[in-house]
């Protein structure tokens, strides 16, 4: 590419950053480093009703949790009205734009009209060719008008080739006369983003796939203004299991970024699994670095089919798409457990389970465990949850477990404080010997060891599940696993438990 790359991202800050918007962030950031060009973040905050100081922050901080920093920016559409304003006036002067006087009432009964005739509205040019006489004496009148485009008469199209969708054609005589500024004398979406992107000499628009209707429009706004038309590449829309559109208002909170945040999201797996929405390499893989990222990703890569977003709402398991879970368990799994320390550090700190000696004399010990409990999560949260029973010794009992497999034998309610007995007296508390007095217990009440072992992961972990038993007594250590088996019977009590 000759030109310097130019992207932008133009959320409307009218509430959090939701996926759909961090996905088209995310494809604009990957393109503009792809080719060593400038991602630029623009805030179109002109709905002064709607747009919120919480919400352009809200923005900002979501972009800067994914890692997605922009060249220049933020930018404010508000501040450039008036040059809105100026572009409109000049278009009218070219004779491209003029003023209409037709009041909502005139336009409400044309459309009523319309209706009755089963015909689509659209508006008949009434004003386009008021004289300048006309329009003076109106004016001296006060009457407000808006300002619209006049589109072109003659039987020709406006198309362009949409890198994704293809050639995209539309007949002049199917496009109304639009309006680019209100009665009020504020600027029309279309208008506005299509000079501040030839303001900020925006090369690639690479945006939703609901913004294709609008492209026409823009295109003739375009080439009024005489300015280079950028390449446009519409992506997909991201779909519920009911092929709704994924949005604020119908899926709330869950499809926010800041949800994923706060559910213990690493930043990268997010982007990963959003780039995957519409998105494939020449290799088909699911898991990239940021470098592979950056040298796979083209805007071919698109596809053009809808892709789906496998929500579910009232499943605690999957509170999400399983796909985005999965690879945040991958980067849980493979990235460098220090990286990790450092993420569930911030977890722990929220919940008040930090110690100042995991970065002190037990730094080793919390890093081995860190290593040894990740491989069965999926999120941060689970080290807070699943994995609390190595960093606290007030841990929940998953109920499930312990009817499984302390309830349902009686017997452990004396024997395994019976076999912390035996555990207190290892003068070194290692796999080996860990394993060797279990087995012999079991061996000696005449019981399946998986009984034993079965039962000592519930009482010592809270759970039912999770690496190797050995591993996990010689991480919670001797005289925290003593304690905890002695406290056996105590379960049995318990009633939430029963």
């Amino acid at each position: 590419m000759s030109d310097e790359v130019r992207v932008r991202f133009a959320p409307s800050p009218t509430g959090y950053l939701h996926i759909g918007g961090a996905r088209t962030a995310i494809y604009n950031w990957l393109f503009a480093k792809k080719h060593n060009g400038k991602f630029i973040l623009r805030i179109e905050d002109t709905d002064k009703e709607r747009s919120t100081e919480d919400s352009i922050k809200g923005i900002i901080d979501g972009l800067t949790w994914l890692g997605l920093d922009w060249d220049e920016g933020p930018y404010f559409q508000s501040a450039h009205i008036e040059e809105h304003k100026q572009a409109a006036q000049k278009l009218i002067e070219l004779g491209w734009a003029y003023k209409c006087f037709c009041t909502k009432e005139e336009l409400d009964a044309k459309r009523e009209q319309a209706k009755k005739e089963k015909r689509p509205f659209k508006y008949d040019k009434t004003c386009r060719n008021l004289t300048p006489e006309e329009i003076a004496e109106k004016e001296k009148a006060g009457l407000p008008y808006c300002i619209r485009f006049k589109v072109p008469e003659e039987d020709g199209v406006i198309s362009f080739d949409d890198v994704v969708y293809g050639k995209i054609e539309r007949r002049f005589k199917d496009i109304e006369d639009f309006v680019i500024v209100r009665s009020d004398g504020s600027p029309l979406y279309l208008l506005s983003n299509a000079v501040d992107d030839i303001r900020d000499k925006i090369t690639h628009v690479i945006r939703g796939q609901d913004g294709l209707a609008n492209t026409p429009k823009q295109l003739l706004i375009y080439k009024a203004l005489g300015a280079k038309i950028p390449v446009f590449a519409h992506m997909p829309l991201t779909l519920d299991l009911k092929k709704r559109k994924i949005s604020k208002r119908t899926h709330g909170e869950v499809v926010s970024v800041q949800f994923y945040r706060e559910h213990g999201f690493i930043p990268w797996a997010l982007v990963n699994f959003l780039v995957l929405l519409g998105w494939h390499g020449p290799d088909d893989k699911e898991i990239y670095s940021l470098e592979e990222l950056i040298e796979a990703f083209s805007l071919e890569g698109i596809g053009r089919a809808n892709s789906i977003f496998n929500y579910r709402p009232g499943d605690p398991k999957f509170f999400t798409d399983p796909k985005a879970l999965s690879i945040n368990a991958h980067y849980l799994r493979n990235l460098p457990i220090e990286e990790i320390a450092s993420y569930v550090k911030q977890e722990f700190l929220r919940e008040g389970l930090w110690n100042p000696a995991y970065e002190g004399e037990k730094r080793k010990w919390f890093l081995e465990t860190l290593d040894l409990i990740r491989t069965r999560y999926h999120t941060l949260k689970d080290f807070v949850n699943l994995g609390r029973a190595y960093f606290s010794d007030e841990y929940p009992f998953d109920p499930k477990a312990v009817k499984k497999n302390i309830l349902k034998h009686p017997e452990l309610a004396k024997w395994l404080p019976e076999l912390a007995e035996k555990l207190e007296e290892l003068e070194q508390f290692t796999l080996e010997n860990t394993e060797e007095v279990i087995r012999n217990f079991a061996e000696e009440k005449q019981i399946k060891a998986g009984i034993i072992i079965n039962g000592i992961r519930t009482v010592v972990t809270g759970q039912s599940v999770g690496p190797g038993l050995f591993d996990v007594l010689v991480a919670i250590g001797k005289d925290r696993v003593v304690k905890r088996l002695k406290a056996t019977p105590s379960l049995f009590e318990q009633k939430d438990l029963q």
